[in-house]
C-alpha cells in the first residue's frame, strides 16, 4: 500500500509527543503514533485506498482522502473498528447542508456532534447509558477526538487560525454519543430520520454545549417534556433566536413515563415544537432590548417544524436528568444523517 503522507522518524515515544505539539498537529493532549502499519490497518478495515477521496470541503474546496482520514483516527486512539464511523461522520459533514466552514470558523464556538444508532455500536462497544456525554466508553472518546483533529489537520481549525471561537466548549475535545436502543421502545434517530432500523448510521450536527436539566416530580409527559422545553426557551432568550435543529437527551428514568403514556417520539417532538417559542420581546428581559424595535410580537419557535428535533434515548438508568444540545446557528446548519457504508453520489444502478 503506497502512503502519500511524509514519514518522519523519532528516537522514542516522548519525542514524538514533542514532535507533534512543537508542530501544532494536536488538541493539546498525547496522541497515539500514526505508523505505517496503524494506518494501513484503517485503511484495510473500510477497504480504501490511501488516496480514496472521501469528500471536498464545499467553501475552501479542501479535498480530504481515506490516508489523512486514517492518521488522524490513529492519533485520537481510534481503532481499526472505528475508522467506519470516522469516515462517514467526514462524508456527512461536507454535505452542503451542514456548512462545515460556517460552523468551524464561528466566533460562536461551536462542535461537531456525533450521534450513533445501529448495529456498529455494539460492534465498537459505544455505550449510551452510563455518562453518555462524557467519556462513557472508549469508541465514543475516540471517534469525538479524531472529528477535531481531523478539523485541526486537514482544514486548519486551530484556536486563532480559522477557529474564531470566542469560548468554545469542551465538546471541541470530543463529542460524540451513541444511542441507547437495546433500552427503549422509541424508534431510532436515523429511523425517525429515515433509514432502516438495521443499518448502522451516523448523525452529525453543529452544536452548542449541553444545558442540563431536571425533573423527579412528575410522571406526566407535558410536565416533564415543559422543562425541557423551558431551556430551549432560555437559549432563545440568552444566546440565539433563529431556529433550527435542536437535540434533547433523555435517559431511562424520565423516558419510561413517556413510554409508559404512549408517547413517541414524534409526540415528543410535537409538543416540544409547540412549546419551545419566545416573543421578541422577551430579549428586552435579558438586557436586548434595543434589538426588539418594534418587533415585540413577533413570535420565534426555537424549530421551524417537529422534525427538526432530534430526540435521542441515552443515559444512565437512575436521575430524573435531561439534556438539550442547541444549534450553532440556527437553520445557517443543518443536520445530516448518513448510512456507515452508503456510497454518496454514485449513480443509480441501471435498470
Amino acid at each position: 500500500m503506497q502512503l502519500a503522507s511524509r514519514i518522519y522518524e523519532a528516537a522514542d515515544i516522548s519525542a514524538v509527543q514533542e514532535l507533534y505539539h512543537a508542530n501544532g498537529w494536536t488538541d493539546g493532549l498525547p496522541i497515539v503514533p500514526p505508523t505505517r502499519e496503524a494506518v494501513e490497518a484503517c485503511l484495510d478495515w473500510v477497504g480504501m485506498p490511501p488516496a480514496q477521496l472521501i469528500g471536498i470541503e464545499p467553501v475552501r474546496e479542501l479535498s480530504v482522502t481515506a490516508e489523512k482520514l486514517a492518521i488522524n483516527a490513529v492519533m485520537a486512539g481510534c481503532l481499526p473498528m472505528h475508522f467506519p464511523v470516522v469516515v462517514t461522520a467526514w462524508t456527512a459533514m461536507m454535505q452542503s447542508d451542514f456548512l462545515l466552514h460556517g460552523a468551524t470558523a464561528s466566533t460562536g464556538g461551536c462542535a461537531v456532534l456525533v450521534i450513533l444508532n445501529g448495529p456498529i455500536r455494539r460492534e465498537i462497544g459505544a455505550s449510551g447509558t452510563f455518562n453518555a456525554l462524557g467519556s462513557s466508553d472508549r469508541a465514543t472518546s475516540t471517534i469525538g477526538r479524531a472529528i477535531r483533529l481531523c478539523l485541526i489537520n486537514l482544514m486548519d481549525v486551530r484556536p486563532g487560525s480559522i477557529d474564531r471561537s470566542t469560548l468554545g466548549h469542551p465538546g471541541k475535545i470530543s463529542y460524540c454519543v451513541a444511542e441507547d436502543e437495546e433500552d427503549s421502545s422509541w424508534a431510532s434517530l436515523s429511523q425517525q430520520r429515515g433509514l432502516e432500523k438495521e443499518a448502522s448510521a451516523v448523525t452529525v450536527m453543529a452544536a452548542g454545549a449541553p444545558r442540563q436539566i431536571m425533573n423527579e416530580w412528575t410522571t406526566k409527559p407535558e410536565e416533564i417534556l415543559e422543562t425541557f422545553a423551558a431551556e430551549m426557551r432560555a437559549n432563545l432568550r440568552h444566546y440565539s433566536i433563529y431556529p433550527g435543529n435542536y437535540a434533547i437527551i433523555v435517559p431511562k428514568q424520565l423516558r419510561e413515563h413517556l413510554q409508559a403514556a404512549g408517547w413517541s417520539k414524534t409526540d415528543v417532538a410535537a409538543f416540544v415544537h409547540e412549546r419551545a417559542r419566545i416573543k421578541r420581546s422577551e430579549w428586552a428581559d435579558v438586557g436586548k432590548g434595543a434589538v426588539v424595535r418594534d418587533r415585540g410580537d413577533t413570535v420565534h419557535p426555537a424549530m421551524e417544524s417537529p422534525d427538526q428535533l432530534l430526540v435521542v434515548a441515552a443515559g444512565g438508568p437512575a436521575g430524573g436528568f435531561g439534556a438539550i444540545i442547541p444549534p450553532w446557528l440556527g437553520h445557517k446548519s443543518r443536520a445530516v444523517t448518513m448510512a456507515i457504508g452508503a456510497c454518496v453520489d454514485c449513480e443509480p444502478p441501471k435498470a
